[in-house]
C-alpha cells in the first residue's frame, strides 16, 4: 500500500510499505480521509519531535471504512464506517483511572509513534479496538466530516472544562477551524452572543456564514472597545484562546468579566513564557482551564454532533488533496488562506 512517511529530519514521503493483516482482536480500515492539523505540520517540519517515532506514518484525523476484522472482533463489522479516536489508553494509569485518559501517562498516539491515517488502509491495534476507539458513523455522513470529528471532540472536551451557560457572551480569539468549532459548540450550548476575533478576510467571512454573531478584525478594529459595547462594560462571561501567541494569555485574562471563564485552547512554544497580571484572576475570581485532547467518549459524541447536524464541520473544508500531493497538501495547511485541508488517499 501507499503511505505518507515521516523520515525525520522535516522528511515526508510517500512510500511503497507493506499492507497490514489484522491479527487477533485487530481491524483493517480502508483510510478514505485523513484531515491535516497543525501538530502534522509541526511533526513534519521537524519542529515537534518528543513521542514521534521514526519512521512512522502521519495522520489522526482518519475516518475510512473496515476492510478485515481479526478473530474475536465483535465491536465493529466489515463495511463499517469509522472515525478513529488516536489516543490509545492504557486503562491504568492514575489518570486513567480518575477518569481523566485524556492525559494518560502512557497513551500512544495515531501519526506520532503508532502509524497513522495518510496511507491507503490503517491498522488498529487490539488495545484500541477494545478500547472503542473505533467510532461506528452513519454511512450518509462524508468520510471528511467523520474525520473532523475529532478534532471536535478535542473542542467539546474543553467546553466541558470551560462551561458555557445560556445566555453567555463568548469570545473566540482566533477564527480557524478550532476557533470555528468552539464558537458553534457555544451556541449549541445557549450561548447568547458569540464573538470571533480574527486577522484573515477569508476566514471571518466562513465565520459570518457559520452564523457568528460578531466578527471582529483585531488589527483594524478595537476588539476591547466592541466587547465593552456588547456587554455594558463587563467583560465577555467565557474567553477562548485558541491561538498559541503568549503575548494573548493576559488579553485574554482582561477581556473576561468577573467570575468569567478563560480556556487556553491552544498550545504555546515551550521556550516563550507570557507575562500576566495574577490580580485579574485573583480580584476578578476567574476560573482559568487548560484542555489537552479528548477522551473515546468525546470523540463518539463529537461524531453523533456532526451525524446531526448539530456543528457544520463541512464547511470548514477549504482543499482537498489525493495522497500522492502530500507536499502540496502540507503546504496547503500551513497558508492562512486554508481553514481544513482533507487527504484522501483512496483518491
Amino acid at each position: 500500500m501507499r503511505a505518507a512517511v515521516y523520515e525525520g529530519s522535516g522528511q515526508v514521503a510517500v512510500r511503497d510499505v507493506e499492507l497490514p493483516v489484522p491479527g487477533e482482536g485487530e481491524v483493517l480500515v480502508r483510510v478514505a480521509s485523513n484531515t491535516i492539523c497543525g501538530t502534522d505540520l509541526r511533526i513534519a517540519s521537524g519542529a515537534k519531535s518528543k513521542g514521534v517515532r521514526v519512521p512512522v506514518v502521519l495522520g489522526h484525523e482518519s475516518a475510512g471504512v473496515v476492510e478485515r476484522v481479526g478473530r474475536g472482533v465483535d465491536r465493529v463489522r466489515v463495511g463499517d464506517h469509522v472515525g478513529v479516536a488516536p489516543s490509545v489508553v492504557c486503562g491504568t494509569c492514575d489518570m486513567c483511572r480518575r477518569g481523566a485518559a485524556n492525559l494518560c501517562r502512557t497513551a500512544q498516539v495515531l501519526g506520532h509513534d503508532l502509524d497513522g491515517g495518510l496511507a491507503e488502509h490503517m491498522l488498529v491495534s487490539a488495545r484500541a479496538v477494545a478500547g472503542g476507539n473505533l467510532v461506528v458513523a452513519a454511512p450518509e455522513v462524508p468520510f471528511e466530516q467523520v474525520s473532523l470529528a475529532e478534532p471536535l471532540s478535542c473542542v467539546l472536551h474543553a467546553q466541558r472544562l470551560y462551561r458555557v451557560d445560556v445566555d453567555d457572551v463568548v469570545l473566540v480569539v482566533g477564527g480557524g477551524a478550532i476557533g470555528l468549532m468552539h464558537a458553534q459548540l457555544a451556541r449549541v450550548a445557549g450561548a447568547r452572543t458569540v464573538v470571533v476575533s480574527e486577522p484573515v478576510a477569508s476566514r471571518r467571512a466562513l465565520a459570518t456564514r457559520l452564523g457568528v454573531d460578531v466578527v471582529v478584525d483585531p488589527v483594524h478594529e478595537d476588539l476591547p472597545a466592541i466587547m465593552a459595547d456588547l456587554t455594558d462594560g463587563v467583560g465577555a462571561d467565557v474567553v477562548v484562546l485558541c491561538i498559541g501567541v503568549p503575548a494573548l494569555v493576559d488579553q485574554a485574562l482582561a477581556g473576561a468579566r468577573h467570575r468569567g471563564r478563560v480556556n487556553f485552547f491552544a498550545g504555546f512554544p515551550k521556550d516563550r513564557l507570557s507575562e500576566v497580571d495574577p490580580n485579574r484572576i485573583h480580584y476578578g475570581e476567574l476560573t482559568v482551564t487548560g484542555s489537552s485532547n479528548s477522551t473515546v467518549d468525546d470523540h463518539r459524541a463529537a461524531v453523533r454532533l456532526v451525524e446531526r447536524g448539530r456543528v457544520d464541520v463541512g464547511s470548514l473544508v477549504t482543499h482537498s488533496f489525493g495522497l500522492d500531493e502530500i507536499d502540496q497538501a502540507l503546504v496547503a495547511a500551513a497558508s492562512p488562506e486554508a481553514v481544513k485541508v482533507v487527504v484522501r488517499p483512496g483518491s
